[in-house]
């Protein structure tokens, strides 16, 4: 008999970290992997915090958050995305992806089958299997998820929908008649979404569309964000649920075992980021659009292919005119040139033959990459 649970140990563990270890420590790489933004803080958070640390605040607080950051949430949704949550239908975690295993162990049973649009980050499929389900993944050549790809993989088994967009690691978004359509179909067979919407201050040609938006589907949609993207608050680890009080009632056991609360003093940084305004954000958001259409174009040119993001800070181009696969690429990539990107095929279905790389780096870095990567490709 394992010593360990079963599930455990066949997980495989995480792409993206194997190649952050590798680039962790070393000074002269590039990096393109880890998908943080490269811009600190902003000071008035960190002071704001410094404030409540000498008032002696660093205590637990309830395991739902702080009441004053729920209504600035709530109130924040509101504003941004037309989606309103009364305060006490958000509960604030330990980052996103404490909020996605939340919800997942919450609502599947053994055997639920979870409709998972891949590529997609790495978290979702591992989680749900430690949940007892089985990720079925649907894609298709283009990458932006329609209602019919989701609608053929729906089964008697089937119980959520994951949703993530803007997408990591592709960029890409969807349309809001499409979402409506896969709001019909939840509807329909009687569905959860989840919806994991960290990416949704960035875009870039369009507003960001909630499918806790779309009419009738508040109850049945389990939103998801935090502070770490949009917000530069990465090591913070903050995010938040927001869902229907059945859910809610369930999910925050979990939250009171597994965690109690998340930390009191990233609570304060997010009430004062949003208290502050949005001011910082759309510079930051400027810079990550001049990079993207950067990268866009450069990739292009060198051969790498891709079609331009709409969201997030990545970029998902082809490696076909390398002939390599993605892992032979990208460790090719690290010790040749010293750039560090992410193979795709970490990231599921679709994912092999390209590469994720993240442009939330300094724009005299990004062109250095580049042409690092056009050496390497042409010494093949």
């Amino acid at each position: 008999m394992s010593r360990f649970n079963n599930r455990i140990e066949q997980m495989p563990p995480s792409g993206i970290r194997k190649f952050f270890d590798l680039v962790l420590d070393a000074k002269d790489i590039i990096s393109l992997g880890v998908g943080e933004p490269d811009f600190v803080t902003p000071w008035h958070v960190r002071e704001r915090v410094f404030f409540s640390l000498e008032q002696g605040r660093t205590s637990y607080t309830s395991n739902w958050g702080l009441m004053e950051l729920r209504r600035e949430t709530a109130k924040y949704l509101k504003d941004r995305f037309a989606v309103s949550y009364d305060a006490e239908q958000i509960m604030i975690t330990v980052g996103v992806s404490e909020a996605v295993d939340i919800a997942l162990r919450t609502i599947l049973n053994e055997g639920d089958e979870v409709i998972l649009p891949e590529p997609t980050y790495v978290c979702y499929r591992p989680l749900a299997e430690l949940a007892g389900a089985k990720a079925v993944a649907v894609s298709n050549p283009s990458f932006k998820i329609t209602a019919d790809d989701i609608e053929k993989a729906v089964t008697p088994r089937s119980r959520v929908i994951i949703l993530s967009y803007p997408s990591n690691p592709t960029g890409y978004t969807i349309a809001r008649a499409e979402i409506e359509k896969i709001a019909e179909i939840a509807r329909k067979h009687d569905l959860w979404i989840i919806s994991d919407e960290i990416y949704a201050e960035l875009t870039y040609e369009k507003e960001h569309y909630s499918i806790a938006a779309a009419p009738g589907m508040k109850d049945r949609v389990i939103l998801l964000n935090g502070f770490s993207k949009a917000f530069a608050m990465t090591g913070w680890r903050l995010g938040y649920i927001a869902a229907s009080d059945d859910f809610l009632e369930q999910a925050v056991k979990i939250h009171q075992y597994a965690a109690l609360c998340a930390p009191i003093m990233a609570q304060y940084a997010a009430l004062e980021s949003l208290q502050r305004g949005m001011g910082e954000m759309e510079e930051m958001k400027k810079s990550y659009w001049r990079r993207r259409n950067y990268m866009f174009e450069a990739l292009n040119k060198i051969g790498m292919t891709v079609e331009r993001p709409e969201g997030a800070f990545y970029i998902f181009p082809s490696i076909e005119c390398s002939k390599l696969s993605s892992e032979e690429f990208a460790l090719g990539l690290l010790e040749k040139q010293r750039v560090a990107v992410i193979p795709g095929n970490v990231f599921g279905l679709g994912g092999e033959g390209r590469v994720r790389i993240c442009y939330a780096i300094d724009f005299e870095l990004l062109k250095e990459s580049v042409a690092r990567m056009e050496r390497f490709i042409k010494s093949l």
